[in-house]
């Protein structure tokens, strides 16, 4: 198996060390980085995220990270978006009229009032299609969650759902692209089991 060298992006908004953390513990080499001349010198890429969708994709922008990252999608190497960093993903949010990466079909809609937002916490996930990364981890484990938007969930593209006041999509796939809503580093064994087999398929690559 070659080497895992695993871009992680840091546009000022990212929770950079647990996520580093969680890579390495699984073998993986973690690279945290914001310039996009780089990417192409990493195997594969993760997209994190905290905070609100505009300030996210403004700050992409002004480090020219959106081209960089819609480039490395076009390579085929496997990249891996967390939480905002999912829903950068997609073209729209309720959040802000910013457009988003459009690289995942889908948009991003607040969670409804009669629900605690944000979603804060553990939550079950439910399989509703079979990919890689998830092999072996039980219908309706827990992970933990902080959002208050949320995708709508789209039948091509989701694996997993989560319910919060409505269904959404907890985890997507389209092609090398893999993203979750929760935060698999926050999310004790089940979410390094992810990681894990998120790294083992970018050393097997």
């Amino acid at each position: 198996m070659s080497a895992a060298t695993i871009a992680v992006l840091d546009y000022g908004m990212g929770n950079l060390h647990s996520v580093s953390r969680a890579i390495t513990k699984v073998g993986g080499t973690a690279e945290v980085t914001r310039d996009g001349a780089a990417l192409p010198e990493a195997d594969a890429l993760v997209i994190p995220g905290v905070g609100a969708f505009g300030a996210c994709m403004r700050a992409l922008q002004g480090l020219g990270l959106d081209h960089a990252i819609r480039g490395f999608v076009g390579t085929g190497r496997p990249v891996f978006g967390v939480c905002l960093g999912m829903q950068v993903l997609f073209k729209e949010s309720d959040e802000d009229p910013e457009e988003g990466l459009a690289i995942v079909p889908g948009r991003s809609r607040k969670l409804p009032s009669n629900v605690k937002v944000p979603h804060m916490g553990w939550n079950t996930v439910g399989w509703t299609s079979t990919h890689p990364y998830v092999e072996g981890i039980p219908d309706d484990t827990r992970f933990y969650f902080v959002h208050s938007f949320a995708p709508d969930v789209v039948a091509a593209t989701t694996i997993g759902v989560t319910d919060h006041g409505r269904l959404f999509s907890s985890v997507v796939a389209q092609g090398n692209v893999f993203a979750t809503q929760f935060h698999p580093e926050k999310s004790s064994d089940a979410g390094l089991q992810i990681y894990e087999s998120f790294v083992r398929a970018v050393k097997a690559a």
